[in-house]
C-alpha cells in the first residue's frame, strides 16, 4: 500500500507574484509561480486568497525548474495581469 502526503500552500493576492499561463475573461486559470522543489510536489493545494476570499483553489500539476504550474479552471477571480 502506497501512502500519499500533500500539502496545502496558502498565499496573499496583494504580494503573491505569480505569472498568468493561461486565462479566461481577465482571470488567471493557470499560473507559474516560484517553490522550492524540494518542499513542494505535484498534488499539492494552492490556495490564493483576498483577505478573506478565496480568489484562485488549485492543483500543483507539474514542476519544472524552481517553478510550480497549478490550475484553477472554472472558479478563479485572480486577476490575469499582475499590478
Amino acid at each position: 500500500m502506497e501512502v500519499a502526503f500533500c500539502q496545502t500552500l496558502s498565499f496573499n493576492a496583494d504580494t503573491f507574484e505569480y505569472e498568468a499561463v493561461a486565462q479566461d475573461n481577465g482571470n488567471a486559470t493557470v499560473i507559474k509561480f516560484a517553490v522550492d522543489e524540494k518542499q513542494t510536489s505535484p498534488g499539492d493545494v494552492v490556495v490564493v486568497l483576498n483577505e478573506t476570499d478565496i480568489v484562485f483553489h488549485g492543483l500543483i500539476g507539474k514542476i519544472e525548474n524552481g517553478f510550480a504550474y497549478a490550475s484553477d479552471p472554472k472558479g478563479s477571480l485572480l486577476a490575469a495581469t499582475v499590478q
